[in-house]
Order: structure tokens, then sequence, then C-alpha cells
């Protein structure tokens, strides 16, 4: 479960390099009603999904980049990359049918550093946020190396629960309801032996922080997210990207 905590713990800290980004493209984005994956859809003169690749640069701690993809996608996915522009090589793989198979096939793909120790901490990111930013990138990195795990979140003043009933309440005095953003970041060994006992047990978390909730030693905390950090989900969305992106 996520705390609500602004500032890092003590704890380690992951040193350059030592941190994969995982872009995760493999959705098909029907939406949108462009007739094709959104991620690929042009921005501001590129594709949607080579805004988010393009921080990798410029964020010290990531050594290496993974793009998830559809088999059916590899051309566009390739012009993203070439758009993207940047110095580390993007690692193109091959999604699974849900979004928690598309990122055991990632950690699949980085178990090796994983267990070897020089991967500390992997931040997975959907493509379809193009405005999330390196400096928000570089943010839950150092708070999942620090604590465990971290997510962006914002607070939804007005959400209420609904139980399964359909009845609604308030949240519990105290506490807020947060609408969760991407990246997310994880410390590695944890993440990728959550996902293992998951593969195990046959089940999929509802999202990566729900598979790493009760293994010891693993807090994962909310950094504050960004009203700029939207999701092309629906047509408009892409005019309003468009008018956010750095000039």
């Amino acid at each position: 479960m996520t705390e609500p905590v602004a500032a890092l713990s003590t704890g380690p800290v992951c040193p350059p390099g030592a941190a994969a980004f995982v872009v995760l493209a493999g959705g098909s984005g029907t939406r949108v009603g462009a007739g094709q994956n959104k991620v690929y859809l042009p921005l501001g003169g590129r594709p949607v999904v080579s805004w988010a690749l393009s921080w990798a640069d410029a964020v010290p701690e990531v050594g290496r980049v993974v793009l998830v993809i559809r088999p059916q996608d590899e051309a566009p996915a390739r012009e993203a990359v070439a758009a993207a522009g940047i110095r580390l090589p993007v690692e193109i793989i091959h999604g699974g049918v849900t979004r928690h198979a598309s990122e055991q096939n990632a950690l699949d793909h980085l178990s090796w550093p994983i267990c070897a120790g020089s991967l500390q901490v992997v931040a997975i990111h959907d493509g379809a946020r193009p405005l999330a930013g390196p400096e928000l990138l570089r943010t839950v990195i150092q708070a999942a190396a620090a604590n465990g795990g971290a997510v962006p979140t914002l607070p939804e003043a007005e959400a209420w629960a609904v139980d399964e009933a359909g009845r609604l309440s308030p949240p519990a005095q105290g506490e807020t309801l947060h609408r969760v953003q991407t990246p997310q970041a994880f410390r590695a060994t944890p993440l990728l032996e959550a996902y293992a006992q998951a593969l195990r047990d046959g089940t999929e978390g509802t999202d990566t922080s729900a598979a790493l909730e009760g293994r010891p030693g693993v807090q994962v905390v909310a950094v504050p997210g960004s009203q700029e950090n939207l999701k092309v989900t629906f047509a408009e969305d892409m005019s309003r990207a468009e008018a956010l992106l750095p000039r």
C-alpha cells in the first residue's frame, strides 16, 4: 500500500547506471480513435512514446532502457526509438496479453543483471504518458532505492470509496484517496521475487505495487505527481498534450 511520503527516508540511494527504465507500449490504444496504437501517433512532430524514451539520457541513474511492444509494432517502435535520439541503446522486447504479463517479460529480460546485483532499481512507465519528465523519473528511482518502491500520486479531493455492493462512503478520518500515475519504481530484487511468486501462484496484481504488498523490508511510498502528467486515452488528450509540450 502507498503511504503519502514526500521526502526520502534514510536508506540506500541508486548509483549512476544502476536503474532500468521500462516503457510499456503494448496496448492497442483504440479509444483515441486513430485506428492504430496511440503511442505511435505524432505529438509535436514525433511519436508519443518517443517523449518518454528521451528522458533516459537526462537521468544519470538510468543505465538500461527497455521498450515493451506488441509483435506487430516492430516498425513504428523502431521509428519511435530513432525519434527519441538518446545515447543509451533501447532494448525492444515483446509484451504479453496483459500489463502484468508485459511487466513479467521485462523482468525476465532483466533478470540476469538483477540477480548479479548490477541492476538495483526498475522503473516502469506507461508509454502513453509523454509529459512526466526526467525529474519525476529520477525522484521515483531514488525514493524506491531508499524505501523499496515509489509511486507518483495526486490527491482526489472529491473522491469517495465505493464497496462491492455499490455503497458510497467518504475516506476514513485522516486518509485521502489518491490517483496514481507512472513512472513507478521499485527495488529490483524484491520486484523480481514478487513476480516470480505471482507466476508460481497463478495470480496477477492490480498494478505493479500490488505485487509487492506485504513483502518484508519493502515500503511503497507516494511521491507528488504532476497535473501535467496526463495519459493519452482519448482524442482530446492529444490536443491537451500538444499544448503542454516544452517549447
